[in-house]
């Protein structure tokens, strides 16, 4: 009888905490990344996540936890779907299958998760201005800690980066800021910054260019002379050749840049920092996005977030079935720039999430990816329109919040005839309320000159992105996460008329007014109405802004009660600006009910989930029609 051979040895079986890894040795944490790897590869084929950003830094992630007294010395994770392997190393493994799972475990790092989570992060830029800030506060406590601000390149092409490196560079306190080099944000990294970084030399590049200096200089006193100089101020010498120009620019001290994969090299830097820095430090390290997954190093923008996929092929696990509307919308707006030149468009490190790699490869000159720098995206897009073009600008709902201040006065204020996109909108499913698009009605309505449109399936964006772009003044087009409803698409565009709603359905007792993606669930809402013997009216509103009011307040004042229903919160919100529409009105006597998200953070979970917990799915409405109505269920 054989004896089977022994099962292998895991080594992320007896890691429990940080303070195991502190025992292994460098081997060990060599087989220790690979096993971190194996499994966010294995949990994220099921889960969905972003795969590629975690890949990238896990050996980076095991070298900061070995060398620094976490969760005493605080990481700062920019942007926090970095953190899957961090998460995995504090004692959280046993939680991973959760992954982006409702009522499990999030996908960025939370509070309330781990006290190792220093920072909640969902949107980029974050980290150097949080560190600060700690680094200031233990400080003044006397907390010899540290903070170390882990940021991803894309990150660095926001501006509340460089706010907070030159506020760091003032203060000169002992700031810890590693940046993470993959040349990679979402879509591949654009800009001056970008391409500054990649013109990066190897330590082995920039030995030989010092070897060959010296041995020159040293044929005359002159040269001899030079060397000693040179000699004297070795970080000049290396901030010359290297992009640690820039950041001793910011009176960073600059180290790189250096492997990202390399074990020793890292452990070594990372220890030569924690012992003997002065001033805030810069690290540059080199990373690839996806490594050690071949689909993920090969294709990293599409493997950033991904749903469910076989693992062997690296092929998304996708159903057929309708277009979803970030599909129509890139179709759209390509068809409309191919007989419009004036008309251009412009994202923000999101060109394939948002539909615009179609015209990004139609259009090179007519389109912008200005990197994730929404407030630019913004303003550059105000200039555009007032030299005569029709610049639409495609960004998430989550990442609109970060330029209100551009949309106000360098848009709405002169009234330019710019296209706000808003992709997103409404609950997004398993990224959670860092990412949930459930705040841009709020934001946005209280601008005067703004015109706010959702449609109610696909074939009513295209209209609306159409009525958008050639509306004189500025214009918004809010549009959900997911497919549309498989309607046929239009062949021809129309404008549609300024302010003007849609009755769908006649009824006698109750007046249902549901906006955007939530015009289908009152129409059956109102079939299961008709069954308990309760006749709804149901108005699609199209414009949040202007109302359609002689429409809405000729129904309401029929049928004396009247259910509002919005993926967006209720505080300012859709319903808001129906009451406030009826106070106007003098309508006092309506009875009026609004649904929406309540006064909380929407956590995250699957959407149907999430509309049925905040009461604005079909039998949520059944259920407020027929208590408004005065019965019982």
């Amino acid at each position: 009888m054989s004896i089977p051979p022994p099962a292998p040895i895991s080594i992320l079986e007896g890691v429990a905490s940080p303070a195991d890894i502190r025992t292994l040795s460098v081997p060990e944490l060599k087989k220790l990344a690979q096993e971190i790897r194996e499994l966010i590869v294995q949990t994220v084929a099921r889960t969905g996540g972003h795969l590629a950003p975690s890949l990238g830094v896990v050996e980076l992630t095991i070298a900061l936890h070995y060398v620094f007294n976490t969760p005493g010395d605080k990481l700062i994770w920019d942007v926090g779907h970095q953190s899957y392997a961090h998460k995995i190393l504090t004692g959280r493994r046993g939680q991973f299958a959760t992954l982006r799972q409702y009522k499990g475990m999030s996908g960025f790092p939370k509070f309330k998760e781990s006290l190792y989570d220093a920072f909640e992060t969902g949107h980029s830029s974050t980290s150097i201005s949080a560190a600060l800030g700690m680094t200031l506060a233990k400080d003044l406590k006397d907390d010899p800690n540290r903070a170390i601000a882990v940021i991803g390149d894309g990150s660095m092409t926001a501006g509340l980066a460089f706010e907070a490196l030159n506020h760091a560079g003032h203060l000169d306190k002992d700031l810890i800021v590693i940046l993470n080099d993959n040349e990679m944000s979402i879509s591949p990294n654009v800009g001056a910054l970008s391409s500054f970084l990649s013109r990066k030399l190897t330590g082995k590049t920039m030995s030989r260019v010092k070897a060959h200096l010296v041995e020159k200089l040293q044929i005359s006193d002159v040269g001899e002379n030079i060397l000693n100089i040179l000699r004297k101020s070795e970080e000049s010498f290396k901030s010359f050749f290297t992009p640690g120009m820039l950041f001793e620019a910011f009176k960073f001290n600059y180290i790189g840049p250096i492997d990202g994969h390399n074990l020793e090299d890292l452990l070594e830097t990372l220890e030569t920092v924690r012992d003997n820095s002065q001033g805030p430090m810069l690290i540059h390290v080199l990373t690839r996005k996806g490594k050690g997954y071949e689909p993920a190093e090969i294709n990293p923008d599409i493997f950033h977030g991904i749903g469910p996929f076989d693992i062997v092929s690296g092929t998304p696990h996708t159903s057929k079935g309708p277009a979803t509307y970030t599909q129509v919308f890139g179709d759209t707006i390509t068809g409309m720039a191919t007989k419009d030149e004036k008309i251009v468009a412009i994202s923000a490190a999101m060109v394939s999430g948002t539909g615009l790699k179609q015209f990004a490869g139609k259009f090179p000159d007519r389109f912008f990816d200005v990197g994730i720098a929404e407030q630019h995206a913004l303003t550059f897009a105000a200039g555009l329109a007032v030299e005569g073009m029709r610049p639409v600008v495609a960004i998430y709902s989550t990442f609109f919040q970060r330029a209100l201040d551009q949309i106000i006065h360098d848009i709405c204020i002169p009234n330019l005839p710019v296209t706000l996109a808003i992709d997103r909108a409404g609950v997004v499913g398993d990224d959670g309320p860092t990412h949930h698009g459930v705040f841009d009605i709020s934001f946005l309505r209280f601008i005067p000159n703004m015109v706010i449109m959702a449609p109610k399936d696909e074939e009513e964006l295209q209209h609306m992105l159409f009525t958008a772009v050639y509306h004189n003044g500025p214009a918004v087009v809010r549009y959900p996460r997911g497919v549309g409803h498989g309607v046929p698409l239009a062949d021809i565009l129309m404008k549609l008329e300024m302010g003007k709603g849609e009755l769908l359905r006649p009824g006698n007792d109750i007046l249902l007014l549901p906006v955007g993606n939530r015009v289908y669930p009152a129409l059956e809402a109102a079939d299961g109405l008709k069954k308990v013997g309760i006749e709804a009216a149901v108005i699609n509103p199209r414009f949040i802004k202007p109302l359609d009011a002689d429409l809405i307040c000729q129904w309401a004042g029929h049928t004396g009660k009247v259910v509002t229903i919005e993926d967006n919160a209720r505080q300012g919100g859709f319903g808001s600006s129906i009451l406030e529409l009826f106070s106007r009105r003098g309508l006092y006597s309506v009875k009026t009910c609004m649904l929406g998200h309540p006064d909380n953070f929407v956590e995250h979970g699957p959407q149907k989930t999430l509309w049925k917990n905040s009461h604005i799915d079909v039998p949520s409405i059944i259920r407020a029609a027929i208590k408004l109505n005065g019965r019982n269920e």
